[in-house]
Parts: structure tokens; C-alpha cells; sequence
């Protein structure tokens, strides 16, 4: 056998299978999405063995991108998990044959509770088909499995029409990267679009700021003693005036014998690059990429400083 050859075979057999459902995209298609949009409860979806897998993973893209939903396995449900379900969900259930002994126990079960029912069948004069309110056909010509026997096109074209209900649902319902980033704030785009300044600065004794008039011997003290890489500089009201960092104190020892004893105004990097509390953490990292450095004081509306912000932190929430 030809590996390449045969495997190029399946890849057309299979991306045939979701051409094909273009043109059977009609006016039903649009009403279960439309359910979908509208319900007061939660889309429950349902199958078992390989369409289970597939209604598991449309499940997750649906409660991931603003509809609530859950997954209920077509045997568990007729032994107690019909209990999930209430009259104002909408249960999609997928099913290739739509015949099963599972569907033909659930379906008049899920009429008495009143809820509405979406099938995605291969089958449209199924029991399935003809117990639901939306049909969609999902039939393949045929499978890619040389036996035509293990779900492989019609898997992959099942998913499929699942991804392009849930992508539509997700349009219609206005859903943006703020709200997918909240339903993923363990993520990398749930970070950027979330956390704040405020939310990883450092703060109180983590936050050294030294009165302008000290001596770099105290302020590399206090440095020292909060454990961190500079320190912000202010004056007698409270106000910014600069900020001391670890490169600062290298060029000036460098050059500058008396240092330690050298008032801290004299040597501080004056007029500092700053950012607000409120501000994205992720747009306070480009700054300080943008600019070369690797801290930068946090200051409120008055110019006085609130925090720290260091790479570190940036680091250490995931956001570098």
C-alpha cells in the first residue's frame, strides 16, 4: 500500500464530506441557530460513542463563547440524567442513524418535559428526524475507513456543522475578545485582556520611594531591604520627580568615587516613563519593551506613586 497515496485519499474523502453540507445549508439551519441564540435555558447536546465526542467538544465551543450548555449522554440520561433537562433548554442531539433503542426511549421522554430538540442526523427519515423540531442533515456519501464502517467523514463533517452553528451563534450574539477572554482567564489571551497593572504591581514595603533629598547609601538600603531593582524618587509632597534603578547606580559608580554620600536627586533618572494602575498589563509591557527598561513606577491622576511595576512581575503572570 501507498502510505501518502492512501492517506491523501482520506484527507479528500473527508473534506469532500463538509463541502458537501454547503448546500444543504438552509432555511433550517438558520432556526436552530436561532434556537440556540434565544433559549432561557442552556443547550444540553447529546450522543454517545463517537457523535458523544463530537457533542462533547460542541458543548465546550458553546459555553466558551457565551451559551451556556452542557453534554448529556444519550445512556445516562434514560437512567437518571434526564434530570438535567428542563422545558426551556434546547437538547441537540446527534445521532448518523437517528434509530437507536436510546433515542427511541429518550425523545417521547424529552416531549413530556416540553424542552425544544435539535437533531443532527444522517438519517432524515429517522425517528430522530421526525420526533424534533430542527432537522440537520449530516449524511456522508461515504466513510473514509476502507471498511466503511469506523466514523471518519462523518465524524469530521458532524464537527463541522457544529463549529459553523456555534461560530454563527457566537456572531449573532455579539460575543467579542473581552468576553471570550473572560470564559479564559487562564489563558494566554484571557491575561492580556484582563489583568490590569494594579493586579500584579508591587506595593506598600515591596514599593521603595525615597524622599528626593536622601542619600544613595539610604535609598540602596531600602532597595535592598524591599527586593527590588530600583527604587522611585519624590518630593516633599509626594510627588514623582524620578526613579533610581540598578543601571543608574552602575554609570555613576563608574564615574563618581563619592557616590554612596551624593544626594539621590543628583543621580536619579529624572522625568521616568510611568503608567496608571488602571491600565492593561499587557500595554504596560509593550511600554516597557518599547522602551528598553525593565521597571516603571505606577502613579494615580496626581502623580504620586501607587507601585511598582517590574519585568518581573510580567513574567511571573505569564504575560512575557
Amino acid at each position: 500500500m501507498n502510505i501518502l497515496k492512501r492517506a491523501k485519499e482520506v484527507l479528500d474523502i473527508e473534506a469532500g464530506a463538509i463541502l458537501d453540507l454547503k448546500s444543504r445549508l438552509e432555511i433550517n439551519f438558520e432556526r436552530a441557530a436561532n434556537y440556540i441564540l434565544k433559549t432561557k435555558g442552556r443547550v444540553v447536546v447529546s450522543g454517545m460513542g463517537k457523535t458523544g465526542i463530537i457533542a462533547q467538544k460542541f458543548s465546550a465551543t458553546l459555553a466558551s463563547t457565551g451559551t451556556p450548555s452542557l453534554f448529556l449522554h444519550i445512556a445516562e440520561a434514560i437512567h437518571g440524567d434526564l434530570g438535567r433537562v428542563v422545558p426551556a433548554d434546547v437538547v441537540v442531539i446527534i445521532s448518523t442513524s437517528g434509530i437507536s433503542d436510546e433515542i427511541k426511549q429518550l425523545l417521547p421522554l424529552l416531549k413530556k418535559i416540553g424542552c425544544s430538540i435539535i437533531a443532527l442526523t444522517g438519517n432524515m427519515k429517522s425517528v430522530l428526524a421526525k420526533y424534533s423540531d430542527v432537522v440537520l442533515d449530516i449524511s456522508v456519501k461515504k466513510e473514509a475507513c476502507s471498511l466503511g464502517l469506523a466514523p471518519t467523514a462523518s465524524t469530521t463533517a458532524t464537527l463541522a456543522m457544529c463549529d459553523a452553528l456555534a461560530v454563527c451563534v457566537l456572531d449573532l450574539r455579539g460575543f467579542k475578545e473581552k468576553d471570550f477572554a473572560f470564559f479564559h482567564p487562564g489563558g494566554a489571551l484571557g491575561r492580556s485582556l484582563l489583568l490590569k497593572v494594579e493586579d500584579i504591581m508591587r506595593k506598600a514595603q515591596d514599593n521603595p520611594v525615597v524622599y528626593e533629598e536622601k542619600n544613595v547609601s539610604e535609598v540602596l538600603l531600602e532597595i535592598t531591604q524591599a527586593k527590588a531593582g530600583c527604587a522611585t524618587v519624590v518630593d516633599k509632597v509626594g510627588r514623582l520627580k524620578g526613579i533610581f534603578t540598578d543601571g543608574d547606580l552602575r554609570r555613576h559608580l563608574e564615574i563618581d568615587g563619592n557616590l554612596l554620600q551624593r544626594k539621590i536627586k543628583e543621580v536619579m533618572t529624572k522625568d521616568p516613563c510611568v503608567v496608571s494602575a488602571d491600565m492593561l498589563a499587557a500595554s504596560a509591557m509593550s511600554i516597557l519593551k518599547d522602551k528598553k527598561i525593565d521597571e516603571v513606577p505606577v502613579v494615580d491622576k496626581n502623580k504620586r506613586p501607587v507601585g511598582l511595576l517590574d519585568v518581573q512581575d510580567l513574567l511571573k503572570a505569564g504575560l512575557v
